[in-house]
């Protein structure tokens, strides 16, 4: 039988990345955790592949962005254009130039299903595999990044190995409990004055006080040595030094100071939230961590601040179109910055979001104006995830939807084929490991799927 992994229900308490300070080593939160983190005993630590997921939180339309249907009827079609991209026969929406120029590194996924209707069950569905409809703030069972970080987590690692610049919502660790959910960065990367506290201390004060802190833990916990075997405490003892590496260490202070990069790589990026946030997610790839999440969301969207455009949110076309010009160049710069810095073998970058959109055009009022406008509401039936990277070859399409994109004619894709690729990618055997639950049961981390054959191949 696979490896299996223990739930991780103990007493101590999540403390959130962002406000963890000196109290937190005395107690224990930071060391508990990745201590806790190691609990698997799963030694996966060979081939370091990496993922990277661009998050478009409400779930933009795909017909908007890689799947326009330009002979469909009017009240489906909307008012853009298709143009040609760099893969011969390829064509995305108008509102997309930069996506355009680099479509050889991408790979176009345009027939992904699932059965989740809201914004936490579609999430949960897409990375959990399970088919929940029902509406939760937490999955019931453990997400892909939880599992991933349960199975990769090492006490000598020196930057976190899940990070959420702006979690996804509605994902989560269920009951392999809070070591592994993600450390999240919140705030806005383009500000002159962001910063991620208490990781990486510049005060030599701060350090001295935090040192003594230590020193006197370590005195608390001498008589530990009389009663664990010795190894066991020096196993604990690796957590706090773990701990202590990310509180006081240059690595994790330098991944995550963005004010270190190239005025130019930034500007490049887009000096906003979104290219700022896509600018992060690299830097900390590019440092060791393994598994990044970037969510595009907040005031860039709109009034709802998400991509979520019913007509009471959005008149669905204005927003697109504003919003557009910011993604087009935050994640074309990452794209080509993956590749240009030759970590596009190592790292899959996938941009995704809750489902697609209904292709018919709904009308309603604006919610907070009165006025009669145009919106396009939840759609799981049919989607398109972007995929670059990950040693794959580019220039590819897989799956069509109808005339109207709203149902898959080709190469409908589920969660569990997306899943399992996304696992191969990261070498884990997610078909032989099983996850306990709290009570001791069984579950299968991959209940079914087979990976997609032109994102498992190997490029060149």
């Amino acid at each position: 039988m696979g490896s299996r992994l223990v739930s991780c229900d103990g007493p101590i308490k999540r403390r959130h990345f962002l406000t963890l300070g000196l109290t937190g080593i005395i107690n224990l939160s930071l060391p508990g955790l990745l201590r806790l983190r190691a609990g698997t005993n799963n030694p996966i630590k060979n081939e370091r592949t990496a993922l990277l997921v661009v998050w478009l939180h409400g779930g933009a339309s795909h017909l908007e962005t890689y799947d326009p249907k330009p002979l469909a009827p009017s009240e489906y079609r909307g008012p853009f254009r298709p143009i040609s991209t760099t893969v011969p026969g390829l064509q995305i929406c108008e509102l997309l130039p930069r996506h355009a120029t680099i479509a050889k590194r991408c790979t176009m996924l345009r027939s992904l299903v699932h059965t989740g209707p809201c914004h936490d069950s579609g999430p949960q569905q897409i990375f959990t595999g399970h088919p929940t409809t029902v509406n939760k703030l937490k999955p019931d069972h453990p997400d892909l990044f939880a599992i991933v970080h349960s199975l990769r987590a090492h006490p000598t690692d020196v930057v976190p190995g899940y990070v959420g610049v702006s979690p996804i919502p509605y994902l989560g660790s269920a009951y392999m409990g809070p070591a592994h959910e993600a450390f999240a960065v919140y705030g806005d990367p383009n500000d002159p004055h962001f910063e991620v506290p208490s990781i990486g201390l510049r005060n030599r004060q701060d350090v001295q006080r935090l040192d003594a802190r230590m020193n006197l833990r370590q005195r608390m916990d001498k008589h530990r040595k009389t009663r664990d075997h010795l190894d066991k405490f020096n196993v604990f003892d690796s957590f706090q030094n773990q701990a202590w590496n990310l509180v006081t260490g240059p690595e994790a202070r330098n991944a995550f100071d963005i004010g270190l990069e190239d005025p130019r790589v930034r500007d490049r990026y887009g000096r906003n939230t979104w290219g700022q946030r896509c600018l992060l997610a690299r830097r900390l790839i590019e440092a060791g961590v393994d598994l990044v999440t970037a969510t595009l969301n907040g005031p860039i969207c709109g009034r709802t601040q998400s991509w979520d455009d019913h007509a009471v949110n959005h008149h669905v076309f204005d927003a697109m179109k504003t919003r557009a010009p910011y993604f087009d160049q935050a994640v074309t710069a990452l794209i080509e910055d993956i590749h240009e810095r030759g970590l596009d073998k190592r790292v899959l970058v996938i941009v995704a979001g809750d489902f697609g959109r209904t292709p018919r055009i709904s009308y309603a009022a604006d919610s907070a104006s009165g006025v009669k406008q145009p919106g396009r509401d939840h759609w799981p039936h049919a989607m398109s995830f972007l995929f670059s990277g990950g040693g794959i070859a580019g220039g590819q399409v897989i799956g069509a939807t109808d005339r109207r994109g709203e149902h898959v004619v080709e190469r409908q894709v589920g969660v569990g084929d997306f899943l399992a690729t996304v696992y191969r990618h990261l070498a884990i055997d997610a078909e032989r490991i099983e996850i306990r639950d709290s009570t001791g049961r069984p579950f299968p981390t991959l209940r079914q799927g087979v990976p997609i054959p032109e994102l498992t191949a190997r490029s060149g």
